[in-house]
């Protein structure tokens, strides 16, 4: 099962949550067994880049140009001698036994030639010696060097490639946080609060889906640094809200719990797909939310919102823990066009705001090209827009950032704006 993800991930672009749950439903794999999967396939594509650097000397040709079937268990079984304690023999001869016959010499010789001489571990303080010992792309460690003290950058860089705990939002507009809490006590998982938000529960592991209240839309699952974007824009019973870039929907049920029956929330996406699953949010929770297919650069809607947040599309490297390919998947020549794409969602939103209005801008990543150049970029377009401090664990400022090693969260970047435009008389 491991192979079979970390294949469809590497070789055809997949995300690595949706392959590995859709694999874990069709094999049945449960409890010892599907973590070990787990951790064979998430492992295997957090450490891609450095796994690839180790097994280039022992093949006589480049990785790429191997049998994609062979490139794939040479990489599973490199992750397992490189990585993990099980014994070199078993790791060996189990990747073996994965591969077509016609392969088993190749990935036996290798794995073999690997184990007997392992290559030593990187040392340095250097953004390639961080980036080995991480995952983190070098590029990326780099963005960090200059976002962070020095003390902080290997820390900010094995925290983003850490596993994230499961985290909920109690929906209280279904129950209560300590009912949440009692529920999944009394069926046996542990539990903790999160002190980033009264409504936040962390859990070690569980299927969200198999646990108690989910079927009744007791909770959401969210990362505390998307509730924290939601707290920023800070909806209010009766407003009128609109969430630009909703899909799947977890922030439009929370704003939507806040606004209440009085208000009304406007949840649209570009995807149709990701539109639908808005709907099946909702429902689950037991919220309202008109929600529509559109291009946030080119709304379908008229001015007078209260509120407006853009959740924009961004290179996702703060969300690593959940879908470890972020960690290089992403090249830094990408970074001028998410940042115009998201220049654009936002400039076309702030239109649509009332005098007054708040807008919120998120993204769960942090080089400063989607971040503060975006920013800058908008007050730019929009000078009818002033930043407002945003509410943070370490006191409010007009750009957030959340780390994983620092807030114990998603990494996320959050600002917010006023429409200071004068009310028409």
């Amino acid at each position: 099962m491991a192979l079979e993800v970390v294949r469809r991930v590497a070789e055809e672009g997949a995300y690595s949550n949706l392959a590995l749950r859709a694999a874990l439903a069709r094999t049945g794999l449960t409890g010892r067994e599907a973590a070990l999967a787990t951790e064979l396939a998430y492992g295997t594509i957090r450490h891609l880049p450095a796994l690839d650097r180790a097994l280039a000397p022992l093949l006589n040709r480049p990785l790429a140009e191997a049998p994609a079937e062979a490139r794939a268990a040479l990489r599973l079984g490199a992750y397992q001698l490189l990585r993990t304690r099980i014994p070199a023999h078993a790791a060996v001869s189990e990747t073996v036994g994965l591969v077509s016959a016609r392969r088993r010499g190749l990935v036996n010789a290798v794995l073999r030639r690997l184990a007997a001489s392992p290559p030593e571990a990187p040392a340095g303080e250097g953004d390639e010696a961080i980036s080995a010992r991480s995952g983190l792309a070098p590029w990326a460690v780099a963005e960090l060097r200059a976002l962070l003290p020095s003390e902080e950058v290997e820390a900010a860089a094995l925290a983003l490639a850490a596993p994230a705990r499961v985290g909920l939002r109690a929906n209280r507009c279904r129950a209560s946080p300590e009912a949440v809490e009692e529920a999944l006590r009394a069926a046996g998982v542990g539990v903790e609060r999160s002190p980033l938000h009264p409504d936040c529960l962390l859990l070690e592991h569980g299927a969200p889906a198999e646990l108690p209240g989910f079927a009744e839309g007791w909770f959401a699952v969210q990362d505390p640094a998307s509730v924290l974007v939601v707290a920023a824009l800070d909806p209010r019973a009766g407003e009128r809200v609109l969430d630009a870039c909703a899909g799947p929907g977890g922030k439009t049920g929370h704003v939507a719990c806040l606004v209440g029956p009085a208000g009304l929330v406007v949840a649209a996406d570009v995807a149709p797909s990701r539109a639908r699953l808005v709907v099946r949010t909702c429902e689950r929770l037991g919220v309202r939310a008109a929600v529509l297919v559109q291009d946030g650069r080119r709304p379908a809607l008229r001015a007078g919102f209260d509120r407006a947040l853009v959740d924009a599309p961004c290179s996702g490297l703060g969300a690593a823990r959940r879908r470890p390919e972020l960690l290089w998947r992403a090249e830094p020549a990408e970074l001028p066009r998410l940042a115009d794409l998201q220049v654009g969602i936002l400039a076309a939103t702030a239109e649509l705001l009332a005098p007054g209005g708040r807008l919120v801008y998120s993204v769960c990543t942090f080089p400063r090209a989607e971040t503060d150049g975006v920013c800058d970029a908008l007050l730019e377009r929009r000078p009818e827009l002033a930043p407002e401090p945003v509410p943070g664990p370490d006191g409010s400022a007009e750009r957030l950032r959340l780390w994983p090693h620092r807030h114990g969260c998603d990494g996320m970047f959050i600002a917010a704006f006023r429409n200071v435009t004068a009310p028409r008389k």
